[in-house]
């Protein structure tokens, strides 16, 4: 009985000592980061730009114009030899502790990828417990990182929202671009087999315009922010640029498409025919039988046929399957474009080297340190696609048949 008081009065008073709002953080002691970006100048110091959100600018959601004349984000810019010293100097300027829990987004300069790369600087991202694993990262194409995040948006009070939306929607409907996280980047660099991929973008018009309230204050923006493509690099340099159907091609073979369209040249007709493809299938796999190793890539793709602008007969079963046929040598043609511009980068980004790994680890070991620059470019890639077309929208055949 005794030790039950003992083991009561024990617990009571180790309650005092428990403190429950040890890491408390009131709202207007802290300055909330949505988006980061690194620059690096002519004097070799980085420049770090970091976009505050106003939360009195912002009531009312997300979606919609500014809050009054004020604009809804203020952007500090500061200076130093790294990327932490660069912080710490933001920090003589701003009133209230940078908090980094709600930053979703960091953009990198273009220059910065390109000569110094961006292997040294993750770091202290990483090493920051606020900061965000799943934080996205884009390359600012053509423009400084910093110029990006001082641009106002109109739809998407938060610039940092615009281009997360942006590069979304990009993804999911062109196929163009990818979401690219702080983890995965980290991870691809470390990896052995598989180079690093980021999505890029770009400002578009007058920088100084975009930074005013006036520019969404019209129906059609002075400036605005546009997803720019993929950001190939080389042991975490940059090294190209990859656009349009090159960029789709990157995000084909990695198995990340989620709908598409491929326009079709029909019976010496330009653009007779657009495919929209809603649900793909890609497969990769490696033969290590021989010496060097031969890659295949299975794509298999279903969709619809969402456009005509010819006299096609869409209800002639033979007619169908002579456009499957025409499509897969299309897709087939882009693939094989896309890789053999990559083979010539000597950058590895399809993880061709995980494949060969995983299916030799023997054979993978002995090519490990030379893949990129002697045995990736040489590789012979077998590309294999298979199209089916499922349905041909409210209509079969296009009105265009009952014109004389």
């Amino acid at each position: 009985m005794n030790r039950k008081w003992f083991l009561l009065f024990l617990i009571m008073t180790s309650a005092v000592f428990i403190s429950g709002c040890w890491s408390q953080k009131e709202l207007n002691e802290i300055a909330i980061i949505s988006a980061m970006a690194i620059d690096k100048n002519e004097e070799g110091k980085y420049v770090k730009t970091i976009q505050l959100i106003n939360p009195g600018n912002v009531a009312g959601g997300l979606q919609g114009g500014g809050s009054g004349q004020s604009p809804t984000v203020t952007v500090y810019t500061a200076m130093g030899d790294s990327v932490l010293e660069a912080h710490f100097h933001a920090t003589t300027k701003i009133s209230r502790r940078l908090y980094h829990a709600h930053a979703n987004l960091i953009v990198i300069g273009e220059e910065l990828a390109r000569e110094e790369g961006i292997t040294d600087i993750l770091d202290a991202f990483e090493r920051d417990p606020e900061i965000r694993m799943t934080s996205r990262v884009v390359i600012a194409h053509q423009t400084k990182a910093g110029d990006l995040l001082k641009s106002l948006t109109a739809i998407d009070k938060i610039p940092a929202e615009k281009v997360n939306g942006t590069l979304q929607n990009t993804e999911s409907v062109r196929g163009e671009s990818m979401k690219v996280t702080l983890q995965d980047v980290i991870t691809t660099l470390t990896s052995a087999g598989k180079e690093t991929i980021i999505s890029g973008f770009s400002l578009k018009g007058d920088i100084q315009q975009g930074k005013k309230m006036e520019n969404i204050q019209q129906s059609e923006q002075d400036t605005n922010l546009e997803s720019d493509g993929l950001a190939i690099f080389k042991e975490g340099k940059l090294v190209d640029w990859y656009q349009g159907e090159m960029s789709r091609g990157v995000v084909w073979i990695l198995n990340k498409i989620q709908q598409t369209d491929v326009t079709l040249d029909w019976k010496g007709q330009d653009n007779t025919l657009v495919y929209n493809v809603v649900r793909q299938k890609t497969k990769v796999s490696a033969n290590t039988t021989n010496d060097l190793p031969v890659i295949t890539v299975n794509v298999r793709a279903e969709g619809d046929i969402r456009e005509v602008r010819s006299q096609i007969n869409l209800s002639d079963p033979y007619e169908i399957l002579d456009i499957e046929k025409e499509l897969e040598k299309e897709i087939k043609k882009q693939l094989e474009k896309t890789i053999a511009k990559t083979q010539e980068n000597r950058s590895d980004i399809f993880g061709f080297g995980e494949v060969v790994r995983r299916s030799n680890p023997k054979k993978w070991k002995k090519m490990n340190d030379d893949w990129n620059d002697i045995y990736f470019p040489n590789l012979e890639v077998n590309v294999k696609v298979e199209v089916f077309i499922r349905r041909s929208g409210n209509r079969t055949n296009s009105y265009l048949s009952d014109l004389k």
